[in-house]
């Protein structure tokens, strides 16, 4: 029998503690194969442009999975979602069909959860207070998931409407986060110890001048490369950490510097696997500025929709 696990039960399923300790566990194992994700151009009858974008996973003989993405740009100033995804999970072994989830809860989760994975070895221990740019679906996720691995005295969201970023401050703060909003980007980023971005930017955003010694820069959006949240300089004076190295040096924040060759390919110090694995020790330095730039990962999707599918058929 097929799951359809819909938005409300992935939310419950997908606890933020238990999400973050799978993909490390899964990290760890390194058992995934998937191939480059496929990003299809889609023009639109009104000029501008669409995409579909198609990651496929598997663990051989264990399960198998696909996600499907929409990106349409132009629905933003529709006021609607500009990502929109449908996830089909299989039986590994017989390749029958388990479960079909929603897409943009399971991105939502565990994207959110990949970055509070990363900041768990990047951010300073005593990181005190976050700032999360943007005002989109993932705002208020990658709040929740970023402390649960570190007690944040202040959380700060900014938008370009600060009343979005009022609306989501508010909803972190009925969930007992300790979440306020802020027109005031460049005072956010100089108060902050980390600094997530979660935009659809074509121009930076973030200035690496106004990042404080030992400020941990998790970089989300921009993910083609003509999109850019951050400067050259918040790049170029940072130890660089990636989810994968393939995808990430393809996405603005860093296929930009890379190819102005402000920065190299060798100063892609180490992904997630080798953070989780042991092989990077991650931060060393209390007063050194890190980056984390994600890209997304089907073995975020299939790790997260195996662990949704096991919690809803166990329930």
């Amino acid at each position: 029998m097929t799951a359809l696990i819909g938005h409300a039960a992935l939310e419950t399923a997908l606890d933020w503690t238990a999400l973050i300790a799978e993909l490390r566990c899964w990290y760890k194992e390194g058992r995934v194969e998937a191939p480059e994700r496929q990003v299809l151009r889609i023009p639109q009858p009104d000029g501008s442009e669409a995409s579909l974008l198609i990651m496929p996973a598997w663990v051989p003989g264990e399960s198998i999975g696909v996600k499907v993405v929409t990106f349409f740009p132009a629905n933003a100033t529709k006021g609607q979602p500009t990502i929109n995804a449908g996830y089909l999970l299989f039986d590994g072994e017989t390749g029958q069909m388990k479960a079909a989830l929603d897409g943009d809860a399971l991105t939502a989760r565990r994207t959110a959860a990949a970055s509070a994975l990363a900041a768990d070895y990047l951010a300073r221990r005593d990181a005190k207070r976050l700032l999360v740019v943007g005002t989109g679906q993932l705002a208020a996720a990658v709040a929740q998931a970023h402390a649960a691995v570190r007690p944040y005295e202040a959380i700060t969201i900014w938008g370009r409407s600060l009343d979005r970023a009022a609306k989501v401050a508010w909803e972190l703060a009925q969930m007992g986060l300790p979440a306020t909003a802020s027109d005031d980007l460049e005072a956010a980023c100089r108060a902050a110890d980390v600094v997530s971005t979660v935009t659809a930017s074509t121009r930076p955003l973030v200035q690496g001048a106004w990042l404080k010694p030992g400020c941990h820069l998790d970089l989300i959006g921009a993910f083609k490369s003509d999109m850019r949240e951050s400067d050259d300089m918040a790049v170029m004076q940072a130890q660089i950490f990636v989810d994968r190295r393939d995808g990430a040096s393809l996405a603005g924040d860093l296929a930009q510097p890379l190819a102005e060759a402000k920065i190299a390919i060798i100063d892609l110090l180490a992904d997630l696997q080798e953070l989780c694995q042991g092989s990077h020790p991650g931060r060393r330095d209390s007063q050194a500025h890190t980056v984390f730039k994600s890209a997304g990962m089907a073995l975020q999707d299939l790790a997260s929709a195996n662990l949704a599918a096991s919690q809803a058929m166990s329930g």
